[in-house]
């Protein structure tokens, strides 16, 4: 439910009773702006204003706490105001995404007999959530029940969005979301003209007030159509070829056109257009094995894990996403920064001899690798931690140079590492197709296991091998894809794989007890 209906009795109508308003934000939301924002409306309307606040330890350990207690000015004076919310006594709670909402239910800020909840309903990931190896997401639906059954009134739609829309931040949306609760007695012109006074980012900030103000909770907040929108750029002869290469989806059962041209996107983005021929070639061979009795379910399955093994992570790649211009509009929307204002962008890198070496001409850097001492003595050079300056020439340059390197890419010890893996998994899957189309589809599942680059990245490929290995012991068996499936989850549980051992002991005991094997033969 994204709006309760408004209780006909306003809860502010003493005059004497201080309204308490609580915002909980972390960095980069304008928290701080959203808070002086709603003390200028108070002030603006006749109230005697307070705001405080309390900063939270880190940004996904806690919150920062603005705190805004308001009362109509009276002849008695100005009346004493707390300096932080006490639970069970919060008018208006204002959360900048889900789970911050959930930890003010948890916190005791929300009740059902007081407080107006406005949130977004967009999520963050936690620490907690990004330690898993896996999918360790909560469930975001769960949340949503307790933090309706919680409030007395609830605003709850994708502000983050509407805000990102308007070329806005968050804080922005919010406010539209205040003045749609009602839960205040200012009219919408008093909000926007609060916005006006504050100077920075107005039309803007205006667009996502209005935005959240008049949203509709019936419209899907969901992303378009994957394949809708591409955002290529580029000379007309490359966007040319762009077009023809992604006529050739149409081809294509239209069950895997979404997720085909999502998949080709990447990998053109990646690397180039015989980048994406390659691709679609991937995904015909598999069509050739694929039947429409499992809604082409390989191919699917191909179409996504095949385009992550094709857009491995690399010094090029991170060079890359470093020093677009689209990452630098973003940063300064994200932070409220004017077109003029100045910038200072530093970048940590700690690479090691061996990321070094994956980046040289095939020849260059296995000769280095197969040398020891020579190894260990670059090792001795490379392996510290660095600091690149990106707001100066000479860091921005140095990273736009690395980057540069991309058409070079597939000439490079790290490419000729990544097809090989490619490869294998491709014969892999084809060889099970042949008699399992299930087992097929899970062995293209085992690449999610495949991350990041450095230690992340061998941790991931030592697990990637470990659970291909158990194939073997699987071999004939009608239970194998339910097997591999239950060693790649085991691999997702812990960062060392202590998880997936276990698991393997589990099917090496029974895969050589003669009498289970004369079962499954039988």
């Amino acid at each position: 439910m994204n709006q309760m209906s408004n209780p006909k009795h306003h809860p502010h109508d003493s005059a004497a009773e201080i309204i308490k308003i609580a915002i909980l934000a972390v960095g980069g939301q304008g928290g701080g702006v959203l808070a002086n924002w709603i003390a200028d409306l108070g002030t603006r309307g006749g109230y005697d204003v307070q705001m405080t606040s309390v900063a939270g330890v880190a940004q996904r350990t806690g919150a920062t706490i603005y705190y805004v207690e308001m009362a109509p000015k009276s002849d008695k004076g100005m009346p004493v105001m707390a300096l932080s919310p006490v639970p069970g006594d919060v008018d208006i709670l204002i959360a900048s995404e889900l789970m911050e909402a959930g930890r003010a239910v948890m916190r005791g800020f929300v009740t059902p007999d007081k407080t107006t909840l406005i949130t977004s309903s967009h999520r963050i990931l936690s620490v907690d959530e990004k330690q898993q190896p896996g999918d360790g997401r909560a469930n975001s639906g769960v949340v949503h029940e307790k933090i309706e059954n919680a409030a007395l009134k609830l605003v709850c739609f994708d502000m983050e969005k509407l805000a990102s829309n308007a070329g806005s931040v968050i804080s922005s949306s919010l406010f539209g979301g205040l003045a749609r609760s009602d839960a205040l007695p200012f009219d919408a012109t008093t909000y926007e003209e609060v916005i006006r006074a504050s100077g920075r980012g107005v039309e803007a900030s205006l667009r996502a007030f209005r935005a959240a103000l008049t949203h509709d909770p019936d419209t899907s907040d969901g992303d378009t159509a994957i394949g809708s929108g591409t955002g290529m750029r580029g000379p007309d002869t490359l966007l040319a070829e762009w077009q023809n290469l992604s006529n050739r989806i149409l081809s294509l059962p239209t069950p895997v056109h979404p997720m085909v041209k999502a998949g080709l996107t990447k990998v053109v983005d990646f690397q180039d257009i015989g980048y994406g021929e390659q691709y679609l070639e991937h995904m015909e061979r598999f069509l050739a094995i694929d039947t429409s009795d499992t809604d082409y379910d390989l191919t699917k399955q191909a179409a996504k894990y095949i385009a992550n093994a094709m857009c491995y992570d690399d010094i090029l790649r991170v060079a890359d996403l470093k020093t677009r211009s689209t990452r630098q509009l973003r940063m300064r929307r994200e932070q409220q920064i004017d077109a003029g204002g100045i910038v200072h962008v530093t970048e940590y890198f700690h690479p090691r001899a061996e990321e070094f070496c994956l980046t040289l001409p095939v020849r260059l850097g296995q000769w280095i690798m197969d040398r020891p001492r020579v190894f260990a003595r670059l090792d001795r050079v490379m392996n510290k931690g660095r600091r690149i300056r990106t707001d100066r020439m000479a860091g921005f340059t140095l990273l736009w140079l690395i980057a540069r390197l991309r058409p070079f890419r597939r000439r490079l010890l790290r490419h000729k590492h990544e097809a090989a893996h490619l490869t294998s998994l491709i014969a892999l899957a084809h060889d099970a197709a042949q008699a399992d189309t299930a087992l097929a589809a899970e062995i293209l599942r085992c690449q999610r296991l495949v991350k990041g680059y450095s230690d992340t990245h061998l941790r991931a490929r030592s697990k990637f091998s470990r659970v291909i290995g158990a194939l073997a012991l699987l071999q004939g068996r009608a239970d194998a894809a339910t097997w591999i499936k239950r060693l790649r989850e085991a691999a997702l549980l812990d960062e060392h794989g202590d998880a997936l051992d276990g698991a393997i002991e589990t099917v090496r005991s029974f895969c050589d007890d003669p009498a289970r094997k004369v079962e499954q033969s039988d």
